[in-house]
């Protein structure tokens, strides 16, 4: 509080308060959403990736039921 009776208050701020001030015065400058994401160009297709291996499906999936064979 800055009232004339206070003796507490000083009317002049001091170092640390000029320090806080000039620190944390002012509000940072917002970020626009263009500047926070890349544009990343996906992988090109893969033939051989995709191609299906009625071997190779067993691999990536699992069922309880069919390996206790029921």
């Amino acid at each position: 509080m800055n009232t004339p009776n206070a003796s507490s208050a000083p009317d002049t701020p001091d170092s640390a308060a000029l320090l806080r001030h000039a620190r944390f015065g002012s509000l940072p400058q917002p970020i626009r959403l263009k500047d926070t994401t890349a544009d990343k160009p996906a992988s090109p297709a893969d033939p051989a990736r995709d191609t299906y291996n009625p071997e190779g499906v067993w691999s990536r999936y699992s069922c309880l039921a069919l390996d206790l064979g029921l």
